[in-house]
């Protein structure tokens, strides 16, 4: 079964002049993908990973270009065009993507940034984004347990802290007084199930809780030491952004794990770095 607004392999059933069809079977029949998106060498009976959307005209088409996102994913895209409809957003293809006027939750302007949901909207068919992303969320019980490694996408910020959305399917939340690195809007990145509260509700961590977290980023030092030669120009006097983009761990997380390597013997504090103890 076709799915629209998704990548499917499809096989070459026709070569035109201005593309080839493909076979999208009794429900869509014959599909164009246009010349311009043909691989070189594309014969009969191939099989082709495509992405199935709707062209300009919202007749079925298919494309090789990759879009940002496809149905069910939760992007950030660039508004590029407001009209009575709704507005547009860059989303990768020929045809920009409509985030209806009854999906924003405020009122967007040309050149905004916007996270969106994109689904297919039962009524018309048609592939939309939503900014309303409430809708998308929450709508199973939580499978997670605490320690859990997630994909996360900062989705907006609070006074509490950073919203994200984990899995594409839950709400889970960093609080402000534990973050640490730079999070921002759209930004994707793993994070680990610090709590679920009696209420449902998630809170986030980036980093693995006690001994776990020391103890991996102790053998991920040692590694990266080995790698470079048995230098690394970090340590506890680093600024916290530095040690984040090396080790995507907190200043303080970072001190006492060295701290613990140089009791051991394993490696030798500097001025300017740490060393490996060959001794």
């Amino acid at each position: 079964m076709i799915k629209v607004g998704q990548y499917n392999t499809l096989e070459v059933v026709k070569i035109v002049d201005f593309g080839v069809f493909l076979d999208g079977g009794e429900d869509f029949g014959n599909i164009l993908l246009p010349k311009s998106s043909v691989p070189e060498g594309t014969s009969l009976g191939d099989n082709l990973e495509v992405f199935v959307y709707f062209d300009s005209e919202d007749d079925i088409i298919a494309t090789t270009k990759t879009p940002l996102a496809q149905v069910g994913d939760f992007a950030l895209l660039k508004i590029v065009g407001i009209s009575g409809v709704g507005a547009f957003v860059d989303w990768g293809l020929d045809k920009d993507l409509l985030v209806p006027f009854s999906e924003q939750r405020r009122r967007l302007e040309v050149g905004q940034n916007i996270l969106v949901r994109i689904y297919t909207d039962k009524a018309s068919g048609r592939i939309v984004g939503s900014t309303k992303l409430n809708r998308f969320l929450d709508k199973t019980p939580a499978p997670y347990q605490v320690g859990d490694e997630v994909k996360v996408l900062i989705a907006e910020t609070t006074e509490l802290g950073y919203k994200a959305v984990i899995e594409d399917l839950h709400w889970g939340l960093f609080f402000k007084t534990e973050a640490f690195g730079k999070l921002f809007v759209g930004k994707k990145l793993k994070a680990y199930i610090k709590e679920i509260r009696p209420d449902g509700k998630i809170n986030l961590s980036l980093q693995k809780a006690g001994k776990a977290k020391v103890d991996d980023l102790a053998d991920k030092i040692l590694t990266t030491l080995e790698r470079q030669g048995g230098f690394l120009p970090l340590s506890d006097k680093s600024a916290p952004d530095d040690i984040f983009k090396a080790f995507r761990t907190s200043k303080a997380t970072f001190k006492k794990t060295i701290g613990s390597l140089y009791k051991k013997g394993l490696i030798i504090i500097e001025r300017d770095g740490i060393r490996l103890n060959d001794n």
